[in-house]
């Protein structure tokens, strides 16, 4: 199964690049911001994330919320969780 993860942007790695340092449960990874170009990310919003892509900006209580039903799914979120650790653009 394939999950969007709520993730929180805690640094714009490169911005001529579009890449930015996102937090998922603590796992940091850069990915690419680039499909939310005119959402203007600023450190600690939250972003919807795929395969090392930012997705969609979201609310704070979006991601929680979002966070807390992908944790109750037990395996599919380990398996998100890991996909996202390898994910990582350089």
């Amino acid at each position: 199964m394939c999950l969007g993860i709520p993730g929180q942007v805690v640094d714009i790695v490169d911005a001529q690049q579009s890449l930015a340092k996102i937090d998922v449960n603590g796992v940091r990874r850069n990915i690419s911001v680039r499909l939310l170009a005119d959402d203007n990310l600023q450190i600690g919003d939250w972003v919807l994330v795929h395969v090392g892509f930012a997705m969609a900006k979201i609310d704070e209580r979006e991601a929680k919320l979002t966070l807390d039903q992908v944790q109750k799914m037990g395996a599919d979120y380990a398996n998100e969780i890991e996909a996202f650790t390898s994910s990582e653009i350089r």
